[in-house]
Parts: structure tokens; sequence; C-alpha cells
């Protein structure tokens, strides 16, 4: 793939990005050394590789549910400026 200015332009558009002439060329240079790069890799015989899906064999570290006590709805709705017998009430904050 051959990178030319208009390319870098159209990255940078993309990208809301400007660029003097100087840096277009820098870019310009860049891109076309990534490219070759992902060119030259793609040389290699993969078909006997695995994809990838995990960097490491390590699992998720989850601890095991257990149920322990928590504050009762009586203890938690005993404080409320106000409460029903079940829910705290609260201002209307949607008008129709």
């Amino acid at each position: 793939m051959e990178v030319n200015e208009k390319l870098v332009q159209q990255l940078a558009d993309l990208a809301r990005l400007e660029f003097s002439e100087q840096e277009t060329t820098e870019i310009k240079g860049d891109l076309q050394r990534m490219i070759t790069f992902v060119e030259k890799l793609n040389e290699l015989d993969t078909t006997n590789v695995k994809p990838l899906l995990h960097m490491t064999a390590d699992g998720n570290a989850l601890r095991a549910d257990k149920v322990v006590p928590s504050v009762t709805r009586e203890e938690g709705l005993k404080n409320a400026p106000a409460a029903s017998d079940q829910y705290f009430k609260v201002p209307k904050v949607i008008k129709k």
C-alpha cells in the first residue's frame, strides 16, 4: 500500500488535525514504515498458530457469594425524614 498526501490529509480530517508541510512529510514516512512492517508480518505462516484469546492463563479471582447480616427494612427506615411502612418518601421531581 502506498501512502500519499491525499491519504495523510484524509486521516488528518478524520482525526480533526492540521499538519504543516513538514509534519505531513514526516507522517507520510512514518505511516509508510508502519504499513511496510504490517505487510512483512503477513508473510509469516500462521496456519498452525492458535488465536490468542488471553494474555495470561490466569482466571478471574472471584470471591464466593455469602449471605451476611444486613440492615433490616425497619432499621433503614427508622431515621428517614419521611417514610411509609415499607419505602422512603421523597419529593416529586417529574412534573406532568
